[in-house]
């Protein structure tokens, strides 16, 4: 497994993980209409943003044979007015690559990031519902905040989960 700081070349393959993933990640959790409407096109042009844009830093893991099977990416949302802090916006993988350590490498690349940027303090949004909490929470995660969000006219909760110690992360590895 390699994970490597991703480029524009990726940003097809960095999709088709995006759109799979969420499919397999959000089943029975977001509505089935919003799903299968979600467009390898459309999550094309938003990963060539993403990849663009300064400040943002996404990363691949790709497999033996050098296809990519996740990404993760962070930064500093522009809602996110705390000094020295950064937030990991997303970690994804393929379902067939879920639990074999992946996530755990990727994880582990965004907090040498958030590290090399200065920040001691790292926020992430997470579905109530999603399983990928308890993944947060087993690397200490505290549960900041819950509020109510609506996705395709479903109301669910999305928890705010905070980092105030990034070497006590990086430890973990």
């Amino acid at each position: 497994m390699v994970i490597r700081r991703a480029t524009l070349a990726d940003v097809i393959d960095i999709a088709k993980v995006h759109v799979d993933s969420w499919r397999s990640t959000y089943k029975n959790i977001i509505p089935d209409e919003f799903l299968k409407k979600l467009s390898y096109d459309q999550r094309t042009d938003l990963w060539i943003r993403n990849i663009s844009k300064e400040g943002n830093y996404v990363f691949v893991a790709e497999n033996n044979e050098g296809e990519i099977v996740g990404f993760a990416d962070c930064g500093k949302k522009e809602k996110n007015t705390v000094t020295e802090s950064g937030d990991l916006t997303s970690i994804y993988l393929l379902e067939e690559y879920q639990g074999k350590g992946i996530g755990k490498q990727l994880l582990k690349q965004l907090f040498l990031q958030f590290q090399a940027l200065g920040f001691n303090r790292v926020f992430v949004e997470v579905l109530e519902d999603n399983n990928t909490r308890y993944f947060y929470e087993y690397y200490d995660a505290s549960l900041l905040k819950s509020e109510k969000i609506t996705i395709a006219g479903a109301e669910m909760n999305l928890l705010i989960y905070e980092w105030n110690n990034l070497n006590q992360v990086l430890s973990k590895f």
